[in-house]
């Protein structure tokens, strides 16, 4: 996976406890866990833009949501916990083909998986901590908006490297209903 892949580039439509269903407008129960490696295997076979099973994320824990009733794949978020930096680094997130865009089928999808990130990183012992590389400004100014993120400025190109500190998950996390399978 090149740098250019490695990322973050997802929108962060709504905060919300749980995922909004777009058609009805019902809040879904949602629940994350670690995704398997046959879940992994399947998305070859769909639309996403990110390739689930690159070498380059052998050492991530890759987190999947899904909603009360469904296996589908709601989200994806793939981190590593830096133990040298008491923090844990989002290696790349996504939401599934069915999330983007103006026909997507659920809200609330990008906030979720960072709220994960958030909850990780608190097990891990770094009380919320996380960093990632932003794809562009724009990108980097949605997510110091919604999220509390913070810039560190240019890594390469338009390229940010972010952080959300403490304060900022557990204001994250506040808003969202965290549910472990």
């Amino acid at each position: 996976m090149s740098n250019k892949e490695r990322v973050v580039d997802i929108e962060i439509d709504v905060l919300s406890p749980c995922l909004i269903c777009v058609s009805t407008g019902e809040i879904v129960d949602t629940f994350y866990t670690k995704a398997s490696i046959s879940e992994l295997e399947a998305l070859k076979r769909q639309d996403w833009n990110f390739n689930w099973q690159d070498k380059d994320l052998k050492d991530s824990d890759i987190y999947k949501i899904t909603v009360e009733g469904s296996n589908e794949i709601q989200g994806l978020i793939a981190l590593r916990g830096i133990p040298q930096d008491k923090a844990v680094y989002i290696v790349i997130v996504e939401s599934a083909p069915h999330n983007r865009g103006k026909s997507r089928q659920y809200n609330g999808v990008g906030g979720h998986l960072f709220a994960v990130a958030a909850q990780c990183s608190i097990e891990l012992g770094y009380d919320g901590f996380m960093y990632m590389e932003v794809k562009n400004e724009e990108l980097a100014n949605h997510y110091e908006a919604i999220l509390g993120a913070v810039s560190l400025g240019s890594v390469t190109g338009l390229t940010r490297r972010m952080y959300i500190d403490e304060e900022a998950a557990h204001v994250l996390l506040s808003e969202y209903t965290l549910q472990e399978v």
